[in-house]
């Protein structure tokens, strides 16, 4: 049950009546909101509806909202309602329609908090995507989070989500990435390579990689020429370091659906590239040009020549793009054009790339594909996720030495624990800063949200088992204590629970409609901060708490309060990727 969309179709059919009423017709209602409002003490629920509706209809707002308000009053779940201000009609729920709403999300179980706005739409989540030239390091840690995440949420909200990573694996990085694997092999045969040279992956990551070649095809490759072994080092490179990233991934509970491979794209007459710059072409979107230089003091390798472009200018980029280098192939951005063909072609009408904050310059570029590509008809969103910052006790983490320059991301993981990884990468808005600071983020304290959040979940279940002990014999089920008189979870603190509890649903729907998982990493936070409130409330009034041997009726409320707690910090945590530990030691 989602409080905030009944109350916005009661509070619509409420300005309806009105309107009838003034022989007022053709109002856009679309723009009616139900939310908390600011103030918990101001009531439930809040509405805009006189707000948006007065000015177009040439009405006082604070006129228009006491007539709503009037008709409010005559609703049954309605105990009372103010009008603020200029015109801000704040709405007290009667205690029934609270119980009743705290029954629903009981009955519901784990899928509270789901919902049906995305209508089942193919949306597609590429993210990482990192060069398989190496390990995860910390860079790649926070992208891996909130791409999961958000695909986790998008799932909740109702969308058909699918997990995407993209392995650039067409580039020149790979052939470095061969020669290295190369030297290390010949390593592993018994030569002396001395230093690695400038240039090459120097991480003694690539050390098992050479051992394996050589278990592989013994001293065989030595006798080919580079020409021969480079494509056989390249792709055996390539497979050990998808294996090693997907293991890196693993660690922080990240799989993907599908691998998309760069390589694939091209073909012996261009494949899925070439086909794709025809059509565009046909579309008008692709001509022979020459682009202005470049602003500022001109690249060495700069020359002005007619060259193959992508007309963005006319879909919102600020320049043309070019799709050919003058050496025949094509760029890495003809690639990118024909992967998003190719993901239109799959059926995606929402796209998502999340990405590092260094590729900011790409958000206008893939916008202005997917309006080429799709007429407009797909949503393409970019996601960029800033730096992360590692400290130990406020001091700079030193880099790995097993990556050569870096940290891993199996460093961090390993460290402090993957729950810990994932809600503090979540626990900021993914275009800010972060600073990750070890020391705290292992702290049993408050001011460790991760520790805070799970430490509610516990302390839930803590009470529930308690409360087998305390109460033999009792029926204790979440059926049973669903079924008992919950209009008595009267207490400010109770009610601010409930309260709380009812806006889970739309925070799922506002988080995946914005794309900020971080919504509900907040949003759990402040439920466990009210929890745990309430419980430290009982430790000083004994008559609050949620065990009451006197009150077994109370008692069944306060547990059915206490098990909807824990249903939805369950819930929310999943979403983020995050266990849910029923005691923590």
């Amino acid at each position: 049950m989602n409080i905030f969309r009944d109350f916005t179709a009661r509070v619509t059919s409420a300005v309806e009546l009105v309107l009838a009423a003034r022989g007022t017709e053709g109002a856009d209602l679309s723009r009616i909101v139900v939310e908390p409002p600011r103030d918990a003490a101001h009531g439930d629920l809040a509405t805009n509806a006189a707000m948006v509706l007065a000015k177009p209809l040439g009405l006082k707002p604070r006129d228009l909202a006491e007539a709503i308000a009037g008709r409010l009053r005559d609703d049954g779940a309605v105990a009372s309602v103010d009008v603020a201000g200029p015109g801000f009609i704040n709405i007290v729920l009667t205690g029934a329609y609270r119980a009743e709403a705290l029954r629903a999300l009981i009955a519901a179980g784990p899928a509270y908090g789901t919902g049906d706005i995305g209508s089942s739409l193919k949306v597609n989540v590429e993210y990482v995507s990192a060069n398989p030239t190496g390990p995860m390091h910390v860079g790649h840690c926070r992208g891996a989070v909130v791409g999961d995440a958000l695909a986790n949420l998008l799932i909740a909200a109702g969308y058909d989500v699918t997990k995407e990573y993209y392995i650039n694996d067409a580039g020149g990085q790979v052939d470095v990435l061969a020669r290295s694997a190369f030297l290390r092999y010949r390593e592993a045969l018994g030569e002396d390579v001395g230093a690695i040279p400038e240039g090459l992956y120097p991480g003694d990551y690539l050390v098992p990689v050479g051992v394996a070649l050589a278990t592989e095809y013994g001293a065989g490759l030595l006798a080919k020429s580079e020409a021969e072994w480079l494509p056989i080092v390249r792709q055996f490179a390539i497979d050990a370091m998808m294996a090693m990233i997907q293991d890196d991934l693993a660690l922080l509970n990240v799989r993907h659906d599908v691998f998309f491979s760069e390589r694939s794209l091209a073909g012996p007459d261009g494949g899925k590239i070439a086909s794709t710059i025809e059509d565009m072409e046909k579309k008008g979107f692709v001509y022979r040009g020459t682009l202005p230089p470049p602003k500022g003091q001109l690249p060495d390798d700069w020359e002005d020549r007619e060259q193959l472009l992508f007309r963005a200018t006319d879909v919102g980029d600020d320049i043309d793009r070019p799709l050919m280098k003058s050496d025949g192939s094509y760029t890495y951005f003809a690639g990118d054009v024909a992967y998003m063909k190719d993901k239109f072609d799959r059926g995606f009408r929402r796209m998502i790339y999340v990405l590092g904050a260094d590729h900011g310059g790409y958000v206008k570029r893939l916008q202005a594909v997917g309006r080429a590509i799709s007429g407009g008809s797909a949503s393409i969103e970019v996601l960029l996720c800033q730096l992360v910052k590692l400290y130990r006790a406020g001091e700079p983490v030193r880099m790995s030495k097993r990556s050569g320059d870096f940290v891993t991301l199996r460093d961090v993981v390993e460290e402090v624990g993957r729950d810990a990884v994932r809600f503090m990468m979540l626990y900021r808005k993914s275009d800010a800063p972060l600073d990750f600071d070890f020391q705290k983020v292992t702290e049993q304290s408050k001011d460790n949200p991760v520790f805070y959040v799970q430490y509610g979940h516990a302390r839930a279940a803590s009470i529930l088992r308690n409360a087998e002990i305390e109460l033999p014999g009792r029926d204790l089920s979440a059926e049973k204590l669903a079924s008992s008189d919950l209009t008595l979870l009267d207490d400010s603190g109770e009610l601010a629970l409930l309260r709380r509890l009812a806006e889970f649903p739309r925070i799922v729907e506002s988080a995946a409609e914005a794309s900020e998982p971080h919504r509900v990493a907040f949003y759990l936070y402040e439920l466990a901060a009210e929890f745990h409130q309430q419980w430290n409330r009982g430790k000083d009034l004994p008559q609050l708490r949620f065990i009451n041997l006197e009150e077994p009726e109370l008692t069944a409320s306060r547990l059915a309060l206490v098990h909807a707690t824990k249903l939805v910090l369950s819930s929310g945590l999943s979403i983020l990727g995050v266990s849910a530990p029923e005691e923590m030691r």
